[in-house]
């Protein structure tokens, strides 16, 4: 295998679709951080668990000889993305950041820096709150007591969760429909999500606005300065045509 070896790291759709476009044009090792049981593998060579914080992946982008990293994680995998930094001015291996665009903001919307932020809210807003952060922060609503959650999570919730909560184990995408359906049947009042951005779960946002249902919409954690920052995996390929030597579909015959 010829081409430049790079390093996706995250477990999105746009990661996994950045493998796929590179499959067979560049050694790719994916990395997932192994916190959904049976997640969607891309294609290629595949590692799942940590690095064990920023030694760990320096040490690992000097063992493989990587020569860049495309850091395609959850827009709020904050701590990823920055030891993913810290690595990449460590060990001098270009980092680039591949970012989908967050979700046109609604005016009506009550958008907040932070989960505190959405839980110290949600008492003023709505009764039966519609959760759909991801399981791992759901401690942050463990205390509102007078609010009943449903809780949307590919995996069944863990640690503190509140004390009237029900939970359904389900994976993107979503339709319009699913979602109006789920909403109506839970008598939802309140939507309250990150802004993570795409169509696979955008789809509650227009369940949200055709019941008229408020939406509290968590902001992103800011990106490290001083990297390429890029939306869409056909943009990073562009990128490294233009930066490496990738194998082209006629050489693979």
């Amino acid at each position: 295998m010829t081409g430049p070896r790079v390093l996706v790291l995250g477990g999105t759709s746009d990661a996994r679709r950045l493998a796929t476009l590179l499959d067979g044009r560049a050694q790719v090792t994916s990395s997932l951080a192994g916190r959904v049981r049976q997640p969607v593998l891309p294609p290629g060579e595949v590692r799942i668990g940590g690095f064990g914080g920023v030694p760990g992946l320096v040490a690992y982008l000097r063992e493989s000889g990587t020569d860049v990293i495309v850091d395609a994680t959850h827009p709020f995998a904050a701590q990823m993305t920055a030891h993913a930094a810290a690595a990449s001015r460590a060990t001098g291996v270009q980092l680039v950041l591949l970012r989908r665009p967050g979700w046109a903001v609604d005016p009506g919307w009550t958008s907040v820096p932070s989960l505190a932020a959405a839980a110290a809210v949600l008492p003023e807003l709505g009764r039966r709150v519609f959760l759909t952060t991801g399981r791992q922060d759901l401690a942050t609503f463990a205390d509102l007591d007078g609010l009943w959650f449903l809780v949307r999570s590919v995996d069944p919730p863990s640690g503190r969760t509140p004390r009237h909560m029900h939970a359904v184990l389900d994976r993107g995408p979503f339709t319009v429909e699913g979602e109006l359906a789920l909403m109506r049947e839970h008598a939802i009042d309140l939507l309250v999500t990150k802004d993570s951005g795409g169509a696979m779960t955008a789809a509650k946002l227009e369940a949200a606005r055709a019941l008229g249902v408020p939406v509290v919409i968590v902001s992103r954690p800011p990106l490290p300065p001083g990297f390429v920052h890029i939306r869409t995996p056909g943009e990073c390929v562009a990128l490294l045509e233009q930066g490496y030597a990738l194998t082209t579909p006629s050489e693979l015959g």
